[in-house]
């Protein structure tokens, strides 16, 4: 896997983060409890996965 995928990912998942919390705004809007909690876990999951890959990319491939 080389840098390109990484980044292609992780800007992937905050896009994916960026849906979850308008679709969690939206469903706390209509009262929907479950299903903005749902929304709120996935971004939450999302935001840290973007962040945390790259950082362990670069720990595996530089050996730090």
């Amino acid at each position: 896997m080389t840098l390109g995928w990484v980044s292609m990912i992780s800007i992937l998942l905050l896009i994916l983060c960026f849906i979850f919390t308008l679709n969690f705004i939206e469903n706390l809007q209509e009262g929907d409890k479950r299903i903005a909690k749902q929304s709120k876990i996935v971004a939450i999951i999302c935001l840290a996965l973007s962040l945390f890959i790259p950082i362990f990319y670069f720990l595996i491939a530089y050996k730090i």
